[in-house]
């Protein structure tokens, strides 16, 4: 089967509208990041972890903040849309931070694993996003969406950085 190519370019308005659901979506995750994180800093265990997620909170409240601007510059403002998926993963994070009697390395272990793969989708997310508003010809949007991707990446690999250290 060969693969199929679109028959039709997408309008601006259309591209704004993908544009504008999916920042909600983000904007939902990132809201429930920041409400449920405290909980995941409260249950690890080592001070590498806690200091990292107490940070990556600090971050996610500045994105969100970004995110405000951005609804600004498109003169639209937050609707909620599902962010399930997300949550899903937020939810596994909890119920998979092990069971009694594992070890407190294992435990965190197992935070660090979902934090990792949080990081990955919000990395996903931000690099599509900025795709998007570049081809709506909104640079200072652009600009901000790699702040939040930037400030991602960094915080995957310090997650990377102090996954190596439970299992070295």
């Amino acid at each position: 089967m060969e693969p199929r190519t679109p028959t039709k370019i997408l309008s601006q308005q259309e591209l704004r509208h993908f544009f504008i659901s999916h920042l909600n979506r983000i904007y939902c995750a990132k809201s429930q990041l920041v409400e449920k994180l405290p909980e995941l800093e409260k249950r690890s265990h080592y001070l590498d972890l806690q200091q990292a997620i107490g940070e990556t909170v600090d971050v996610v409240t500045i994105q969100i903040r970004r995110m405000k601007e951005i609804y600004i510059m498109l003169d639209t403002f937050y609707t909620p849309e599902s962010c399930a998926g997300l949550a899903g993963i937020m939810d596994e994070a909890f119920q998979s931070i092990g069971k009694p009697g594992d070890s407190a390395a294992l435990r965190d272990l197992s935070i660090l694993f979902y934090l990792q793969n949080i990081e990955s989708i919000e990395m996903a997310s931000f690099k599509m996003m900025i795709y998007v508003a570049d081809k709506l010809e909104q640079p200072d949007v652009s600009q901000l969406l790699l702040e939040c991707y930037d400030e991602a990446k960094e915080d995957k690999a310090l997650l990377k950085a102090i996954t190596a250290n439970y299992v070295n």
